[in-house]
This record gives C-alpha cells, structure tokens and sequence, in this order.
C-alpha cells in the first residue's frame, strides 16, 4: 500500500532542500511525475508542514532563477557532442 501524502511530502521536501534537487531529479528518485512532485511541495506541504515548506520553497525558488541558465548548458553540451 502507498505511504500517506504527508509522509510523501515530507520526504521528497527533505530530500531536496538536502540534495538541492530540481523537481524533475526528485520525481526519478522517487519514482513519481513531476506534477506530483510540485503539487506535494507546493500545495500539500504547506499545510502540513509550514516550516519545512518555507525550506523547500528556497529551493524551489533557486532551481527557478537558475533554469535558463541549466538550459542552455544542456544546448551547449548537445552542439559541442555533435562536432
């Protein structure tokens, strides 16, 4: 049987603000979409834990201001492979 939303959350937020994880890297650990994983982190989260929820959002907010930055690394490492 699957563990509890709470549980779930709880983890994956740990997980995250310790691995400084991106959203899509924590759905494949563990195993989930990435719509779960934003909807437990931002939606669920928040009223179960708001302390660990005010943690994750740090981290969830610096994935976001780096994620132009990542994608175009990814371009340059697809063009540089193909020389």
């Amino acid at each position: 049987m699957t563990e509890p939303l709470e549980d779930r959350a709880c983890k994956m937020a740990v997980y995250m603000i310790e691995t400084g994880a991106t959203v899509r890297s924590a759905a494949r650990h563990f195993g989930i979409s990435k719509s779960t994983v934003h909807k437990d982190l931002s939606q669920r989260l928040r009223q179960y834990n708001p302390v660990l929820y005010r943690q994750v959002r740090q981290v969830l907010d610096l994935n976001k201001q780096e994620r132009h930055i990542r994608g175009g690394m990814a371009t340059k490492r697809k063009y540089e492979k193909k020389d």
